[in-house]
């Protein structure tokens, strides 16, 4: 599996060339290059400027798994069908998924205690959220492309959203 960041930041350019890019990001024609290249890491400062200029939930989605190693990866494989309508049934599959298999595991005693039989349980129950996160995100980024929405935007009221509720200081 390889990162979708290169191709992401070269979709991003969207007829610009890595001239005009260096130019609205202040670095280098050559470290644009090197960037997408994969010759040299994005550095978060330019990497948050980018988001700031294009707000691709993509290149959020892409940059999350490139530093992390983590995190959902944008699908592109011969059995992924990435029209609206199709993410949107995904996503409702697989957030029921997983609701139903948080509703059948319980959270009654300390996880480090669960016994050998129920470790499949939670193995099952990591596996479903994890799919559910990845759908949940695709559907998320095809919003925000289709409909001209935010990606920052929407990140930004949920954050003030989470400090006005006292979950986050």
């Amino acid at each position: 599996m390889k990162s979708n960041l290169k191709q992401v930041m070269k979709e991003m350019r969207e007829g610009e060339t890595q001239q005009q890019v260096a130019m609205n990001l202040n670095v280098t024609r050559e470290s644009v290059s090197a960037y997408e290249n994969g010759r040299a890491k994005l550095p978060p400062d330019i990497a948050q400027k980018m988001m700031e200029k294009k707000q691709n939930p993509w290149f959020a989605i892409a940059l999350r798994n490139e530093y992390t190693k983590t995190g959902p990866i944008r699908l592109n494989g011969p059995n992924f069908d990435g029209h609206r309508s199709a993410i949107r049934e995904k996503t409702i599959e697989e957030v029921k998924e997983v609701l139903g298999t948080l509703e059948d595991f319980s959270f009654a005693k300390p996880l480090q205690n669960i016994s050998d039989w129920e470790r499949p349980k939670v193995d099952l129950l990591a596996e479903h959220i994890v799919e559910a996160i990845t759908a949940l995100e695709h559907t998320l980024a095809v919003l925000c492309d289709e409909a001209g929405l935010s990606y920052n935007e929407a990140w930004s009221r949920h954050y003030l959203e989470l400090k006005s509720k006292g979950y986050v200081q």
